[in-house]
């Protein structure tokens, strides 16, 4: 991103007017929402591997949600195709303007030439019923839906919406052997290698470069060729925070921190929709429309900041 001008500068009306016209400041009460789902893996081994999986990106989404009843999480006996229907109408009927909504499937899917299936306990759940599912979700509000499973290339077009980001394990539904991709994806939630801007905050694009990356060195590693190859579609999955490390996530909790996080998040959208529109605005235009965003976003730097060192002084934690 460009750097901000320097916030000495005197703001014009013309730029007061375009920065109130542009919606500062978003829904002072945005929250992200998450589910998470652990199906069956075909044997002991992978039951546990993937519940445990799940355990871990939950905890971890905590670190973004703030709090534990915005996420939910489904493994075992539990994730069965009627209780996978049930958290999603839960999520949806949570979810709020300004929200986002995660929703991460870990397991083994499958493919029959014709549907997509995720194991789970009792009947499974087709790509079809997945895809209803998954539209329930207000259009409005941006969701990131992770498809860890074996075979989930088959999901990639089913599941793209215009609010909506796709990752899947595999490219394609031929892809059908157990991944490994959800054990990266829950590493790059804790890691400090993932966060390759050290903003302390892991986004799901740093996530996916992490977790894909890791794939292929693992691959790599074994001398094996690779089975799996991850995909991501969908506009600006930098918008998605799936995990904070550090202090930010110590932080998590803090309602006046969420808040103005979220605010930061709607001025990052803005300054997206602008540049989109460079060449329909001219330069000229263009310039003068990024430069009351690019100062609100740098103002909103310092109060994030400000806050954080606030919240250290009142825990003792050193920043």
């Amino acid at each position: 991103m460009a750097a901000a001008p320097a916030l000495g500068s005197p703001v014009t009306a013309r730029s007061v007017l375009l920065t109130l016209l542009l919606g500062l400041g978003g829904e002072a009460g945005a929250a992200v929402q998450v589910l998470v789902v652990s199906g069956l893996g075909g044997d002991a081994q992978y039951d546990t591997q993937f519940a445990a999986l799940g355990h871990d990106i939950a905890a971890a989404s905590r670190t973004v949600t703030g709090e534990a009843s915005r996420v939910q999480q489904l493994a075992g006996a539990q994730a069965t195709a009627v209780a996978v229907e049930r958290a999603i109408d839960q999520l949806a009927a949570q979810l709020l303007p300004g929200d986002q909504a995660i929703v991460v499937f870990i397991g083994h899917g499958s493919y029959d030439g014709a549907e997509y299936r995720l194991n789970l306990p009792g009947p499974d759940l087709t790509g079809t019923r997945l895809a209803t599912l998954l539209d329930r979700l207000p259009a409005t509000v941006p969701q990131l839906v992770v498809n860890a499973t074996s075979a989930s290339g088959a999901m990639l077009s089913r599941l793209q919406r215009p609010q909506r980001v796709v990752i899947t394990a595999t490219q394609s539904a031929g892809e059908r052997n157990a991944t490994r991709y959800a054990a990266h994806w829950a590493r790059a939630l804790v890691s400090a290698e993932a966060d390759r801007d050290k903003d302390e905050a892991v986004t799901a694009v740093e996530a996916f470069d992490y977790a894909t990356r890791q794939v292929a060195e693992a691959f790599k590693a074994d001398a094996a060729i690779a089975t799996e190859h991850a995909q991501l579609r969908g506009a600006d999955p930098a918008r998605f925070v799936v995990a904070r490390l550090g202090r930010r996530a110590l932080y998590a909790g803090d309602a006046a921190l969420q808040a103005l996080r979220s605010q930061q998040v709607t001025l990052e959208e803005q300054l997206g929709a602008i540049k989109a529109r460079k060449a329909a605005l001219g330069e000229e235009r263009y310039f003068t429309a990024l430069e009351p965003v690019l100062r609100e976003i740098a103002r909103q730097d310092q109060r994030i900041e400000a806050r954080e060192q606030q919240l250290a002084g009142d825990t003792g934690v050193v920043p």
